[in-house]
């Protein structure tokens, strides 16, 4: 064993130990919130998040008093903290579905928690009636952290990162196919990233709360709507209040929800330029706009007594709703027809932008293949001539459109093999699919054995941990987590 060690890298374990202390006690921090609404709530009791608080602070503070040799992080220390973070929050953002209203076994609370982190929006309870406030709003904090992507905060308050491995860091999590820092340092980066998504989601909240709305549901919905996430306060959710307003205000966040972050710092700072030119922006815009005229052409096929707002507002929250992850869906989307099964099945694949809080393979890597098998054929035609595939105006490097492929490659495997697992765990063939399909792409919907309403109570234990597993490869983008599972990654 120990000759087999040898042959080992090092790996700085302390320092990992260190940063996830950080994060711990960040996280207990956030626990905070939803404290405070139980003290404010009469009818609850804020001591079981005063426990959770107690805990989380607790480890993150022994784990903050290692003093590692080398402050040193190289890429595999980054990869390695990135997979373990996102696993260790879980862990601890746990205890409060365990101790306190719901008290979900080990199994139910690490599924309701990964698939906050991950902005997933699958739940296991099949009822909000009985759920104490408090743990409504810790599910739409969970989103919220995780939607923008936790080490990218931790990069953002943790100055001592910039110079060990941050870059690496912020390359492990944020999602793309490039990674393009907007100012010198990576913790300005992270700065003014999470920067504008606060001040988008404190405008969110804002305008929900002059819709009528309690600020405690504006606040709730205004967390989980800019991250994309999907959670709801309540059953019936947002189409309850029957509001257009509420409807058109939630289509423009989850439409920016699924913007490239950087383009909206580059114009926030008056670089509009490169967002005009945006390959994947004018994409995604277009992929909304077709797919609402897909919906609407499905509801007047149906030929039902419309109003104005079912062929409009609704196919248009439908189809925002479904490109960018977010996964609410419309209370008759069923009775749409088949058609708009099959483009919500698209959309759930595809995704939004690069760099956003979607989920999905995203329209960037789309855009890659569709180019990439255009020139194929021309070559086919001409095989003399020299093509590049064009993003942006640019030419892309080899490696990267190699590497987008790839994804995608492995995206289809991880929903195939994801599938025949899941029905091998009691799920018909098709409902497993569909549920590896929406966990990787970090959508939430439900399958038949779920309702799409529903919740995923119904489904086994070790699906539920395969689920689990699938979102957070989903999340962070298959080779984060993958790459740790291959004999190279250990090896010098």
């Amino acid at each position: 064993m120990r000759k087999y060690l040898k042959h080992k890298a090092y790996i700085n374990l302390p320092m990992l130990l260190r940063v996830v202390g950080w994060l711990l006690l960040i996280e207990a921090l956030f626990m905070a919130v939803p404290m405070t609404v139980a003290i404010i709530n009469e009818n609850e009791s804020f001591m079981p998040f005063l426990v959770c608080m107690g805990i989380t602070a607790g480890s993150g503070a022994l784990m903050t008093l290692l003093r590692p040799r080398s402050r040193d992080m190289g890429k595999r220390e980054a990869i390695l903290l990135t997979g373990f973070t996102w696993v260790i929050l879980s862990l601890f953002g746990m205890l409060p579905f365990m101790f306190y209203g719901t008290h979900m076994s080990v199994t139910d609370a690490f599924f309701e928690t990964m698939s906050g982190f991950t902005t997933t929006g699958a739940s296991v309870l099949p009822s909000l009636d009985n759920v104490p406030k408090s743990i409504l709003v810790w599910r739409c904090i969970t989103q919220w952290i995780g939607g923008l992507g936790i080490i990218l905060f931790t990069l953002a308050v943790v100055p001592m990162l910039n110079t060990s491995g941050g870059m690496q860091m912020f390359n492990a999590e944020v999602t793309g196919i490039t990674h393009d820092k907007l100012r010198p340092r990576i913790s300005y980066t992270a700065k003014g990233l999470w920067g504008i998504y606060a001040i988008l989601t404190l405008v969110l909240i804002i305008l929900l709360s002059f819709s009528g709305m309690r600020f405690y549901d504006a606040f709730c919905y205004g967390l989980s709507t800019m991250s994309t996430g999907g959670f709801s306060t309540d059953n019936g959710g947002i189409h309850d209040l029957n509001s257009l307003y509420v409807k058109i205000v939630m289509i423009i966040f989850m439409f920016i929800g699924g913007v490239n972050f950087s383009l909206m710092y580059h114009a926030v700072t008056g670089k509009m330029k490169g967002m005009m030119k945006n390959t994947a922006l004018k994409v995604y815009l277009w992929f909304v706009l077709v797919g609402t005229l897909v919906f609407v052409i499905d509801i007047l096929i149906g030929g039902k007594k419309l109003t104005v707002a079912d062929v409009t507002i609704d196919p248009l929250f439908q189809s925002v709703s479904l490109l960018s992850s977010t996964g609410i869906t419309e209370p008759d989307f069923h009775d749409w027809g088949s058609l708009s099964v099959v483009m919500l099945i698209i959309m759930m694949l595809v995704g939004a932008c690069a760099g956003s809080t979607s989920g999905g393979a995203k329209i960037d890597r789309f855009v890659i293949l569709f180019k990439f098998i255009k020139n194929e054929f021309y070559k086919m035609m001409h095989p003399g001539a020299v093509t590049t595939v064009s993003i942006n105006g640019r030419g892309t490097q080899t490696a990267v459109v190699n590497k987008a492929l790839a994804f995608l490659f492995m995206y289809i495997i991880i929903i195939v093999a994801g599938g025949v697992l899941l029905s091998q765990m009691g799920l018909e063939l098709s409902d497993g699919f569909f549920c590896a399909l929406q966990a990787i792409s970090n959508t939430g919907l439900g399958s038949d054995a779920t309702g799409v309403n529903g919740d995923y109570s119904l489904v086994s234990d070790g699906a539920k941990w395969l689920l689990s597993f699938i979102m957070l490869t989903g999340r962070l983008e298959i080779f984060t987590i993958l790459l740790v599972f291959t004999p190279s990654f250990w090896k010098k």
